[in-house]
């Protein structure tokens, strides 16, 4: 893929499950693959775990709050994002593992759970492009800024969110992990307000695929 080609921004169906999930594992830095690994029955690779997750509705970790970049029948990237909603004081406690990133949580704001583009197709725009579109659906829903985490050892997805507006706004120790792919350093609250939607480029959100230059 060169410059010159084309790529289209649509929203996941249930169909793209399995790619949602493989993109997941590779943008979660192996939290993904330690959440799944826990739901996972004998012998059950992460992988169909994390695709019966995508595949549900009517929740957060799902196909319908995915955006997807595609060529064709190819899938590019992806971009999943949902409203963090506010605290559950009756929820249990999450685990040693996963509490850092319960603490680092922006309720009120559009939270990109996850955003990844296979290697060959980086370096075209197709991530900066999802972006944009996460907050062009962040301004239809009304909601004031943006949100993600991101390990402070991932230098090069940290740099790409600092070039995008985002700033850290808390930290937390990550609990190393045979999973994860850093054993030390912060886990990174990142946010990003939104600014005055006169003042953003017109985005209209794909009803079917829309078609950008790549």
């Amino acid at each position: 893929m060169t410059c010159q080609d084309t790529f289209d921004i649509r929203w996941a169906r249930p169909v793209d499950a399995a790619e949602i999930a493989r993109l997941f594992l590779m943008s979660s830095d192996g939290l993904a693959a330690y959440i799944w690994s826990r739901h996972a029955r004998e012998g059950e690779p992460v992988e169909a775990v994390g695709a019966a997750r995508y595949a549900r509705t009517g929740t957060a970790f799902s196909y319908e709050n995915c955006l997807l970049a595609t060529r064709g029948d190819e899938v590019l990237g992806m971009v999943h994002a949902f409203e963090m909603p506010k605290p559950d004081s009756e929820a249990a406690a999450p685990d040693r593992v996963l509490a850092p990133y319960a603490e680092l949580e922006d309720p009120g704001s559009l939270y990109i759970s996850g955003l990844a583009v296979h290697a060959p197709f980086r370096e075209l725009g197709i991530g900066g492009t999802l972006l944009d579109y996460v907050e062009a659906l962040a301004l239809t829903r009304a909601l004031p800024r943006l949100s993600l985490i991101c390990f402070e050892q991932n230098v090069s997805a940290r740099d790409f969110y600092l070039r995008r507006g985002f700033a850290v706004a808390d930290r937390r120790p990550l609990v190393p992990h045979p999973c994860l792919h850093y054993t030390k350093g912060d886990a990174l609250l990142m946010v990003r307000p939104l600014m005055d939607a006169a003042d953003t480029p017109e985005i209209r959100l794909p009803e079917t695929a829309v078609q950008h230059a790549g």
